[in-house]
C-alpha cells in the first residue's frame, strides 16, 4: 500500500501528462475505457485500492468491482466502479467518463449515478473523467429534470488535485478509510439532506400499482376479494422479477417494455410470463395453480403505466443495484395493507385491523437480522462440513416478506463459498461443481442450499409469495444470460427452484386440533385467518429427524383481547402454558418455536422487552429459564424500529439444560456485553425478573430485601378510580360521555362533586391541582370505596422518573380523589409505623435504587407504569418499635419527613424572591440527603455500600 508521499507523487505526475496533452485527451476520439486505463485506475492506485486485483482475491473478496456495462436508450444499467471494504460492504460507486463530457454540466451522468448511489441506500458516490471529480450525495431522490449541481456535494478539477490532496487521502484513501475516515465525511457532511429512502419511494410505488390494478380489475371482472388480493399481488410481483432480471442481465433488457407496444398490453404481459415459467420452475410464474390472473383483463392503460415507471428516464430505481433486502423493506409495509371491496364492486386499500392498532408494519433492520443469524445459523455451521451443514434447517414461523430467511440464506451461501475456497477444488464447467471458474457459487450450488435449509410459514398468503419472491431474487443474484444458458442448454436445469414445500401459508399457532372444540360459525375472514397448520404434516421429513435446528425471526407484537376470535383464545389458553392474564402473540410464538425446535437446537427472536419484567410474563420467563440453555439477551434503550414506540429486546438460547444467562446492551450498533448470572437464582427470585444489570448489584439487592418486609404487610395498596369506560357505570356510559369527560368539571356544584387530582398532580412530597373536581359516585366507571380518598394516606404515581429519585410520592391529609394513575397507600389499624416514615422510604434514593435493578427499570428507554402489585411489594425497613433505639430512627425520618412537607407548603404556596427560593431549594436538598442517609442506617448499610447506590443514581 502506497505512502501519502508516495500517492502524492503519483497524482502529481497524472496531473502533469494530462495538462501537457489536454486537447488529445479532450478529443472525443479518446474513449472512456482509454480514461480509465491511463487516469482513473492509476489514480485510484495511488491512493491504494487494489483496482486490478492484482492480489488475487476471489471475485467475492476484490475490493474494486468492475461492473458489465450495457446501453439503454442513453444510461448504462451498472456503475463503472464499485469499491468495498473487506468481506464485500460497498462503500461507494464510480461512474467513470470520457475528458470530452462535461461532468460539470451533464444532466444525464448526474441522475446516472444519483441512481445508482440512492437505488443502492449509499450515501455519496461520485463521478470522474480525471479531468473532474464530482461527489453527489445520494439520499436525495433523483429526478431527471435536476441540473446537474443538484445534490453535489464537492467538485473537483484536476488542478485541484495536489491542493486538495489532503481531503482525497484522507477521504478516500484505502488506509485511511479502514481507520474510518470515509464514515466520518459522510455523517459530518452538512450538505445531505435527504428527502425520502429507496425503499420508502419504492413502497409509495408499490402501493400506487396496488391501488391502480385493485380499482381497473375490479371494474373489469367478476372477482372475490380473496382472488383481487391475490391476482393484484401475483402481477406485480412478477413484474418486479423480470425487471431485476432484466437489469441483472438475465433476461434482455426492454422485453417488459416491449409488451406496451402494441396490442393487449395484459395478453402481451401473460405470454411473458408464460415463457418465464419454462425458464424458472419457480412457482411464481405457475399457471397450474393461479387460475385466476389468464380469465381476467385489465386496460392497456393501467399496464403502460405500471411499466412505463419501471425504465429510463421516468424510473429512479437501477434494479442492478437496488437489494433483496431493500425490496424487503418495502414489501414489508406493503403488506400491512389489503385489499377490499365494498357492495357495489369497488376496490379500496385499507390497512389491516392488526396493524393499525400496533401503529404499523416494522422491518427488522439488517444489523439485528445478521446478529440474531450469527449467533444461530453460525454456531450451528461451526466445524462443519458442507454435506453436514446440508442436514441443518432453520425456520421462520412468522416470515413476513423474508428478512430473516434472506438472512439464514445470506449467511449460508457466504460459508459455502468460503468452505469451498478454503478446502475445495477451482470450478471448470461442470454440473457437479460447486464453484463457478471465478470463485462464485454455481447456480446449482445456491439452489440446492436454499432447499435443503431455509424453510417459513406465514398466515398471510401474500406475505409468503413475497417471501419466495425475495428468496429467488436472492438466488439469482450474480446470474447472466449466459450462465442461465449453460444451465438450460447443457444441464437441462431451470434456473430458479420451487419453493411450495419451503415457505407455507398457514396460521402457526393454532394445528388441526383446533376443530376439536366442536362446533365452529366463522365469517371469511376469521376462517382465512384460521387456517390451520400443522407442523408435523407440513414437513415430515423435518420431524421425522426431532424438529428444526434453528427458529429464528421477529413475530407479531399484539395484544390480542380486541383483535382474536374467541375460538382462538379458548384454543390458546387451553394448548399454550405461558399464557398468563393477557395474551401476546410473541410469546405464543416464542412457546411454539421451543416446541418445534430439535433437541439441541436455537432459538434466535427480537421480541418487546416488557417480557422480562411484567408481571403477566413470570410463567414465560420461568419457563426459559427452566427449559433452555446458554441464554443470551440483549436490550437497547434506543428506538430499533424507526417511527414506533415499543422497547426490544433480543432472546437467544439453546435447547439445552439451564445454566447461565448472559446480558447485553444494544448500544448504536455495536453489542456489549453487561454481565451474566444464574438461571437458578433468577428462578430464587419473586416473579423471576429479568434485569440486565442485576448481576452487578444482586448482593447488595440480597442484603436490602433481607433486612426487610414487603409494604402490604402493614398497608392497604389500592388503585385510584377508573372514571370512564364504555357501556360501564349507572347510567351506562356512551362514547360521547367519555370523550366529552362529562363528569369532570372546574366548579363544585354540590356536595356529590370532589376535588379530583390526575397521576401528573402527584409529586415528590407534594400533591398539585389542576382546580378540577369530579362527580363521585356509582355513576364512574370504577369508582372504589370512598374511605380510601379521606383520612391521612400517601399517593404515588403509576410513572417513575429516571434516578436518582424515582419514586414520586406524596402525603395527602384531605378528601380528594384520584385517578387510577396514582395509587393509594393507608396505613392498616393497629400498625406502628407512620405514614410519614413510609413516605420517607418511598421518596428515598435507595428505595428508588432498589426499584429500578428489582424490576428492571432501566432496560428501557421510557419507563412503564408501573403497577400496583409491584407496589406492595416495596420493602420496609425490618425494625422493631418496641426497642429504644429502633423507634429513634423511626421518629427521626418522621421528623425530617415533617420538615421537607414544610419547606414543600412553603416553596408551592408563597411567592418568593429568586434568593429565597435558592435557599429553600438547597435546604430542601439538604433534607433529601439527610432522609437518604437516615434510610441507609435503617437497612445497616456500608459506606462502601453506600458508595454504589450514590453512584449509580447519578
Amino acid at each position: 500500500m502506497p505512502t501519502k508521499e508516495e500517492a502524492l507523487r503519483k497524482i502529481e505526475l497524472l496531473v502533469q501528462r494530462f495538462d501537457e496533452q489536454k486537447e488529445f485527451y479532450q478529443n472525443a476520439d479518446y474513449n472512456e475505457m482509454q480514461t480509465r486505463r491511463d487516469f482513473i485506475d492509476p489514480f485510484w492506485k495511488a491512493l491504494g485500492w487494489d483496482v486490478d486485483n492484482e492480489n488475487g482475491n476471489a471475485e467475492s473478496y476484490r475490493e474494486v468491482i468492475h461492473e458489465d456495462r450495457l446501453k439503454v436508450g442513453g444510461a448504462t444499467k451498472a456503475p463503472d466502479y464499485s469499491f468495498r471494504l473487506p468481506g464485500g460492504k460497498r462503500l461507494f460507486f464510480l461512474e467513470a467518463k470520457k475528458p470530452s463530457v462535461a461532468v460539470k454540466s451533464d444532466i444525464e451522468s448526474a441522475y446516472q449515478i444519483r441512481c445508482y448511489g440512492w437505488s443502492a441506500n449509499m450515501l455519496i458516490s461520485i463521478i470522474s473523467d480525471f479531468e473532474e471529480f464530482a461527489i453527489y450525495d445520494c439520499t436525495k431522490k433523483p429526478l431527471s429534470t435536476d441540473k446537474a449541481s443538484v445534490a453535489r456535494i464537492k467538485y473537483l478539477t484536476y488542478h485541484d488535485y495536489l491542493t486538495e490532496f489532503a481531503f482525497l487521502w484522507n477521504t478516500f484513501s484505502k488506509e485511511q478509510v479502514l481507520k474510518g475516515s470515509f464514515d466520518k465525511y459522510i455523517q459530518s457532511d452538512r450538505n445531505k439532506k435527504g428527502t425520502t429512502t429507496v425503499d420508502k419511494d419504492f413502497l409509495d410505488s408499490l402501493d400506487k400499482w396496488r391501488v391502480e390494478l385493485a380499482r381497473n380489475i375490479a371494474l373489469r371482472n367478476e372477482i372475490s376479494e380473496e382472488e383481487l388480493n391475490f391476482v393484484v399481488q401475483s402481477t406485480i410481483d412478477r413484474i418486479v422479477f423480470l425487471r431485476i432480471a432484466e437489469d441483472r442481465n438475465v433476461e434482455r433488457y426492454g422485453e417488459l417494455h416491449d409488451a406496451i407496444q402494441s396490442g393487449n398490453y395484459y395478453q402481451n404481459l401473460l405470454r411473458r410470463f408464460h415463457l418465464a415459467c419454462q425458464k424458472y420452475d419457480s412457482g411464481l410464474f405457475d399457471f397450474d395453480k393461479d387460475t385466476v390472473s389468464t380469465r381476467i383483463s385489465i386496460d392497456n392503460k393501467v399496464i403502460k403505466s405500471i411499466i412505463s415507471e419501471l425504465y429510463y428516464p421516468k424510473s429512479p430505481y437501477s434494479f442492478s443495484v437496488l437489494s433483496v433486502e431493500i425490496l424487503g423493506n418495502a414489501y414489508e409495509q406493503f403488506l400491512g395493507k389489503r385489499i377490499s371491496l365494498s357492495k357495489g364492486g369497488r376496490a379500496t386499500i385499507k390497512e389491516k385491523p392488526e396493524v393499525f392498532k400496533t401503529g404499523g408494519v416494522y422491518y427488522t433492520p439488517q444489523y439485528i437480522v445478521d446478529y440474531i443469524v450469527k449467533k444461530t445459523v453460525g454456531k450451528l455451521v461451526e466445524n462443519k462440513t458442507p454435506k453436514e451443514v446440508s442436514k441443518l434447517t432453520i425456520v421462520d414461523p412468522a416470515c413476513g416478506s423474508g428478512s430473516f430467511l434472506l438472512g439464514a440464506y445470506q449467511f449460508l451461501m457466504d460459508w459455502h463459498r468460503d468452505y469451498y475456497l478454503q478446502y475445495g477444488k477451482p470450478g471448470k464447467g461442470r454440473k457437479s461443481d460447486t464453484l463457478t471458474p471465478n470463485g462464485k457459487l454455481t447456480t446449482a450450488e445456491k439452489k440446492r442450499i436454499l432447499l435443503d435449509n431455509i424453510y417459513g410459514v406465514d398466515l398471510d398468503n401474500n406475505a409468503v409469495e413475497v417471501a419466495k419472491l425475495s428468496l429467488l431474487l436472492k438466488c439469482m443474484e450474480g446470474e447472466t444470460t449466459e450462465s442461465i444458458e449453460v444451465q438450460q442448454k447443457l444441464f437441462h436445469d431451470r434456473v430458479l427452484p420451487d419453493l411450495d414445500d419451503n415457505i407455507k401459508s398457514g396460521n402457526s399457532l393454532i394445528g388441526t386440533d383446533f376443530y376439536l372444540q366442536g362446533e365452529l360459525n366463522f365469517s371469511d375472514c376469521e376462517y382465512i385467518k384460521t387456517n390451520c397448520f400443522d407442523w408435523k404434516n407440513e414437513f415430515p421429513k423435518i420431524f421425522s429427524a426431532g424438529g428444526f435446528d434453528a427458529v429464528i425471526g421477529n413475530p407479531p407484537y399484539v395484544f390480542t383481547r380486541e383483535l382474536m376470535i374467541d375460538s382462538h383464545k379458548k384454543y390458546f389458553y387451553e394448548n399454550y402454558k405461558n399464557t398468563q392474564f393477557k395474551l401476546n402473540t410473541y410469546i405464543l410464538f416464542s412457546e411454539k418455536a421451543h416446541s418445534i425446535l430439535s433437541n439441541n437446537g436455537l432459538f434466535g427472536f427480537i421480541i418487546p422487552n416488557n417480557w422480562l419484567t411484567l408481571e403477566y410474563s413470570s410463567e414465560f420467563r420461568k419457563f426459559i429459564l427452566e427449559n433452555t440453555g446458554n441464554v443470551k439477551i440483549v436490550t437497547t434503550e434506543d428506538k430499533v424500529f424507526a417511527g414506533a414506540s415499543v422497547d426490544v429486546s433480543i432472546l437467544i438460547y439453546e435447547k439445552i439444560k439451564s445454566n447461565i444467562v448472559e446480558f447485553f446492551v444494544l448500544d448504536g450498533k455495536t453489542i456489549l456485553q453487561t454481565g451474566k448470572i444464574k438461571a437458578k437464582t433468577i428462578l430464587q427470585k419473586h416473579n423471576h425478573i429479568l434485569n440486565f444489570k442485576s448481576d452487578q448489584h444482586s448482593s447488595l439487592q440480597e442484603k436490602i430485601e433481607k433486612a426487610s418486609f414487603s409494604l402490604k404487610t402493614i398497608a392497604e395498596v389500592k388503585n385510584g378510580v377508573q372514571a370512564y369506560t364504555v357501556g360501564e357505570g349507572t347510567p351506562k356510559q356512551t362514547k360521547v360521555m367519555k370523550d366529552e369527560r362529562v363528569y369532570h368539571s372546574n366548579k363544585k356544584f354540590d356536595k356529590t362533586w370532589v376535588k379530583y387530582v390526575d397521576g401528573v398532580d402527584v409529586k415528590r412530597y407534594s400533591l398539585g391541582w389542576s382546580g378540577q373536581y369530579i362527580k363521585y359516585g356509582n355513576n364512574l366507571s370504577r369508582p372504589r370505596r370512598f374511605d380510601l380518598f379521606h383520612d391521612d394516606r400517601i399517593l404515588v404515581r403509576q410513572i417513575p422518573s429516571k434516578p436518582p429519585y424515582s419514586i414520586f410520592a406524596a402525603f395527602v391529609d384531605k378528601t380528594t380523589i384520584n385517578d387510577n394513575n396514582s395509587m393509594i397507600i393507608k396505613v392498616i389499624d393497629g400498625s406502628l409505623f407512620s405514614i410519614k416514615f413510609i413516605l420517607g422510604i418511598i421518596n428515598s434514593k435507595l428505595i428508588s435504587y432498589w426499584f429500578i435493578h428489582r424490576f428492571g427499570k432501566l432496560q428501557r428507554s421510557i419507563f412503564p407504569q408501573f403497577k400496583i402489585n409491584e407496589l406492595r411489594e416495596f420493602i420496609i425497613p425490618n425494625i422493631d418499635l418496641s426497642l429504644k433505639a429502633d423507634k429513634a430512627k423511626h421518629d427521626n425520618l418522621v421528623l425530617l419527613v415533617d420538615k421537607m412537607l414544610e419547606l414543600k407548603l412553603r416553596e408551592s404556596t408563597i411567592s418568593l424572591s429568586p434568593q429565597l427560593t435558592t435557599t429553600i431549594r438547597r435546604q430542601i436538598d439538604g433534607l433529601d440527603g439527610a432522609i437518604d442517609m437516615a434510610v441507609y442506617e435503617l437497612y445497616g448499610l456500608t459506606e462502601a455500600e453506600i458508595k454504589i447506590i450514590e453512584t449509580n443514581q447519578k
